[in-house]
Order: structure tokens, then C-alpha cells, then sequence
């Protein structure tokens, strides 16, 4: 079949609508290159509300109160500063003011007078805090020292950038007239213009492109070769571990009565920290010291082999229980504590504090968590290394609830789990004092559970076990054995049997109508456990305590940690 011819009108009407089809497309592309030409010099990101740019990062979005400028004070609300800078950031309603922590800062700061408290002293400012419309306000840029922050305001732009003084900071020179873009896209907005000779701030610099903040506080992207001469202008600022390589520390405990041990002319293998039991609190919520000039030669003594000190305060005694939950319910007297640590550990300079607070309240979980937040800061001021000791995940209200491990592991600088008294002295019925699978599942739950790092983690072993002795009527009783005296207190004839699920091993036998069992506490056992350290890649170990120990024992742990 022919195709049908098409008429002269039908040609001319199909000219036009290719005609018409093609100017369509050339405009198209007109208006898109002119568009993107245009794009280069018309800023499309005007900011209509103060935008706040952070370490580089234009967080406005995530605010979630507007900043507020007032006087030339820059004002935050309390909840941003809890999502940026101080999640622990709390209101104390006796004194009605607002306790903030940073890194090496606590400050408290009122509603009423012009005036902040940052570690211990007090300091005139041009602003206090504020409410408005049921919403908390800090001046944050009277706070530069709090938050280790630089502020910039800048009015035109409507940006204010806050800028950490220990992050690093670089700065190139622009070579060209260029604009800034939102995206490394081909066609995207134009945030800001700058020109030959105008600095910015480098963020980040792939070869390619380059992420750039602009004076104006504008953070976009222009080609890395429209910049020059990057320089570093401020340095990271990373501190140095105290302890390089593992943890290995063991207390050194006596008691209040005594003076501290002479060990003088002795070394310990492979211990790097030593906790002498220093100091205390007394039945009035005083810090007592038992130092002395025995005490001082011990300082002398570690430090002359190299060791740090970190002497232990301890809450221990009858009553206590009440003592500690009224220093921890009353922020000006944790101050008063937490004052008088410092000072101590300044006039004896030690390297650092283990706060060994037990038998607590299960309702002043927050409190006691209060108190290491804001003792922290204090401590890390001076230079010193602050750590907390715990006990197991699940347990009694005063002997396990009673800590938040997640906020200690986040805050102190090393948690120290208790790996002993699985079963202790209150228990109804004989067991191990650390088995291995229980300290296993404790560790699981540290790390998965109550989120906290490994390496904040160090895992305290015992130097002890217990006989327990078990009459016809199924009643029990213990006694601590140390690990020395092992040997000496069990029959010799008496056969041990290995668990490998508790990786020690379990003795039972009949005396006087009585039935005697222990699971020992020796090298095999405490090897176990100190790989435990490796395989979880633990901060490293502590031991309680000197003295009780089979002195083998420190070859064996320190091979463990340095494998």
C-alpha cells in the first residue's frame, strides 16, 4: 500500500512545530547557562534567622531554640548546650543556678548577678542566665573559658561561628575571584562570593575540591585550585596518656589506724600504678588523710621506680551509707568534697585519685554520678588521672544499683570493674569468689549494655578466695583465704578439680562433721582472667590487694598484659 503524500499545509504546520520544538530547547539551555552564570553572582543563601555554625558544621537545623543575640551577648538555650557541649548540663534548684562541666571546667552560673564560679573561683561578666518563654538561656559568649571556645558574631551575615581552641584550624588564600557553592554539584546555589586575596578557613581538601568557610561564616566549596599557600594555623591539641601500653595497678590497702607500708628497697614486676588506701571519709562527711611521713616516703618510693600514684578514697565504715547520700544530695557540700581532693592531691603531688565509694544509696544513682562529673573536670585541671571503681552489673541496691556505669565510663577516665565476692560474706550458699564465664558476662554487659569503651575499662582480679564450711543442717560460712596462704590452709592430700567453665580450680572436703570447699584463686586462675584483658582489649588490670598474693603472680599477669 503507498503512503499518503502530505499536502503543503501539512508540511509548512509540521515546519513550524520542529521550528517551534527547537527554540523551545535553545531557550532551554539559554536560560539554564544563563541560570548558572547568573548562580555565580547572585548569593541564593540569604539567612533569614542567625544561623550558628559549629567547628565548620552548620548546625541551625538541629537547634532546637533560636540563638539569641542581646547587648552583644550571645545567648543559647540550655537544651542546645546539653546536644552540643554539656549533655550533664543540670539546673540546681537550691541555689537556682545552672552547673555546666567541660573537659577541665565546672561552672556555676545564677539568674540574678553577673557573675560566673569556674573551678572553685569566681568571675565578673556581662550577662547571667535567662529565661524566657519557659525556655533556659546561658551566655555562652561570656563562657568562652567554660566550653574552650572562640565566638564570632558576624551581623551582616547573620552567622555566629563558635570555634574549639584545641581543634585545628586551617587557612589558604584565594587566587581568583570565585564563588562558594552549597554542593560540589554542577549546577547548585551560590552561598557566598570572595575574591583574589581573601583568606578562609580550609575544612577539608580532597585535591579536587575544597570545603572552605568564608569570613562572612559561610561554609560551601570551591576548586581546590582556586586556593593557596594552606597553613596551619592552630594545632590539635591531644593529651598525652598518662600510661603508655597497658594498666597494671594494685591497691595497697591499711587501714586508718596504720601507717603506710615500707617498701622501701622492693620492686614489683610489671606494675605501673600503685593505690595506697590515703585517704577517707569520716563519720561527718569529712576527707581525713593518713599519710604522714610514712606515707610520704611510700610517694617517694614509687616514684623513684617509676610508678604513678593514685591513692584511693574510700567511704567505708558503719553509718556510712547515710554520710555519703548526704554529701551527695547537697551540691555546695560535694564542692566542699571535691575542694578538699584536690587540694590533697596537689600538696602530696600524687598522679592521680581512685575514688572508691561503696554501700550507696540506690536513689542517689544520679547524685553519685553528679559527683564524678564535676569532680573530674577538677581533677583532669591538674593534671591528674581520675578512677572510678564499680562493682558487677546485676545486684543488691546498695552494692551494685547504685552506679550509672555508662556516665562514669564516659566521664572518669577509667572505670574499674570489681571482679570478686560473686559470692562474699552475706551470701546464703558457698560459691566461687571471681568465676571466669560471670566475669565474662559482667564485661559483655559493660561493653554492650552500658555502652562504655574498652579501653576505659580496666578489670580488677582478687588476691584472695574463700573456705567456706558448710554444717549437716546445709548452714554456710566463709573466710577469706589469701592467695599465699592457699596451700598452707588446704589438707595435702585434698584433690582439685578443674573448671573450665569458672577456669579455676574446686576443692571439697569432710572435716569435723563439716563439709569444707573452696575454688582457688592462683596462677592458672588469674592467668585466665587477665586474658580476658587482651581478648576485650581492656585498659588493663588491678588487683587487690598487695601482700595477699603469691609473688609469681606479677611474672604471669605481666606476660598477659604485654603480649
Amino acid at each position: 500500500m503507498r503512503k499518503k503524500k502530505m499536502t503543503k499545509e501539512e508540511i509548512e504546520k509540521k515546519k513550524k512545530v520542529i521550528i517551534k520544538t527547537f527554540l523551545s530547547i535553545i531557550a532551554v539551555i539559554i536560560i539554564l547557562i544563563v541560570a548558572y552564570v547568573a548562580n555565580d553572582f547572585i548569593i541564593l543563601d540569604k539567612n533569614k534567622k542567625i544561623n550558628l555554625v559549629i567547628n565548620n558544621n552548620n548546625v541551625t537545623s538541629n537547634l532546637k531554640k533560636d540563638v539569641l543575640v542581646d547587648n552583644n551577648v550571645v545567648y543559647l538555650s540550655k537544651q542546645d548546650i546539653a546536644n552540643f557541649f554539656d549533655k550533664y548540663i543540670y539546673k540546681d534548684e537550691k541555689n537556682n543556678k545552672i552547673i555546666t562541666t567541660y573537659d577541665k571546667k565546672i561552672a556555676s552560673i545564677g539568674f540574678e548577678e553577673n557573675e560566673i564560679n569556674i573551678n572553685g573561683a569566681n568571675k565578673k561578666i556581662y550577662a547571667s542566665a535567662i529565661e524566657k518563654d519557659n525556655t533556659i538561656y546561658l551566655p555562652i559568649s561570656e563562657m568562652l573559658d567554660v566550653y574552650g571556645i572562640e565566638i564570632k558574631n558576624i551581623e551582616d551575615s547573620k552567622v555566629i561561628t563558635i570555634d574549639s581552641t584545641n581543634r585545628e584550624q586551617k587557612k589558604a588564600i584565594v587566587t581568583s575571584q570565585v564563588a562558594v557553592k552549597s554542593s560540589t554539584n554542577f549546577i547548585s546555589k551560590t552561598v557566598d562570593r570572595v575574591k583574589k586575596g581573601d583568606y578562609v578557613i580550609v575544612v577539608s581538601n580532597d585535591g579536587k575540591w575544597a570545603k572552605v568557610r568564608t569570613d562572612k561564616g559561610k561554609v560551601g566549596y570551591i576548586k581546590s585550585k582556586k586556593i593557596a599557600n594552606e597553613v596551619i594555623v592552630r594545632e590539635n591539641m591531644e593529651e598525652e596518656k598518662q600510661i603508655q601500653g597497658k594498666v597494671n595497678l594494685v591497691w595497697d590497702y591499711y587501714s586508718e589506724y596504720a601507717s603506710a607500708p615500707d617498701r622501701n628497697g622492693t620492686k614489683i614486676e610489671g606494675v605501673n600504678v600503685v593505690s595506697p588506701s590515703f585517704f577517707y571519709l569520716d563519720k561527718n562527711g569529712n576527707v581525713q588523710q593518713n599519710v604522714g611521713d610514712k606515707g610520704e616516703e611510700y610517694i617517694k618510693w614509687a616514684h623513684n621506680n617509676g610508678y604513678k600514684v593514685w591513692p584511693m578514697i574510700s567511704n567505708s565504715g558503719d553509718g556510712m551509707l547515710s554520710v555519703t547520700s548526704n554529701i551527695m544530695n547537697d551540691y555546695d557540700k560535694r564542692q566542699k568534697l571535691i575542694e578538699d581532693i584536690v587540694n590533697l592531691c596537689v600538696k602530696y603531688k600524687i598522679d592521680g585519685i581512685n575514688i572508691d565509694f561503696e554501700n550507696m544509696k540506690k536513689e542517689d544513682i544520679d547524685l553519685y554520678s553528679r559527683f564524678i562529673i564535676e569532680l573530674t573536670p577538677r581533677i583532669k585541671e591538674i593534671g591528674l588521672v581520675i578512677s572510678v571503681d564499680v562493682t558487677a552489673p546485676d545486684g543488691g541496691d546498695t552494692w551494685s544499683l547504685c552506679f550509672d556505669r555508662n556516665v562514669i565510663g564516659h566521664v572518669a577516665d577509667y572505670i574499674i570493674f570489681m571482679a570478686y565476692d560473686q559470692y562474699g560474706v552475706s551470701s546464703t550458699k558457698p560459691g566461687t569468689t571471681a568465676g571466669y564465664d560471670w566475669i565474662e558476662l559482667s564485661l559483655k554487659k559493660f561493653l554492650e549494655t552500658e555502652e562504655i569503651k574498652s579501653d576505659k575499662i580496666i578489670l580488677a582480679v582478687p588476691f584472695y578466695t574463700r573456705l567456706w564450711t558448710e554444717d549437716s543442717n546445709g548452714k554456710v560460712k566463709s573466710d577469706v583465704v589469701n592467695m599465699k596462704n592457699i596451700n598452707k590452709v588446704l589438707p595435702e592430700s585434698v584433690e582439685k578439680t578443674w573448671d573450665d567453665n569458672l577456669k579455676q580450680y574446686y576443692v571439697e572436703y569432710e572435716e569435723k562433721n563439716t563439709t569444707k570447699k573452696m575454688w582457688v584463686e592462683d596462677l592458672e586462675s588469674i592467668k585466665a582472667k587477665i586474658e580476658l584483658i587482651t581478648k576485650y582489649n581492656l585498659a588493663g588490670s588491678a588487683a587487690w590487694e598487695k601482700d595477699r598474693e603469691d609473688p609469681e603472680v606479677w611474672s604471669v599477669i605481666n606476660q598477659e598484659l604485654n603480649k
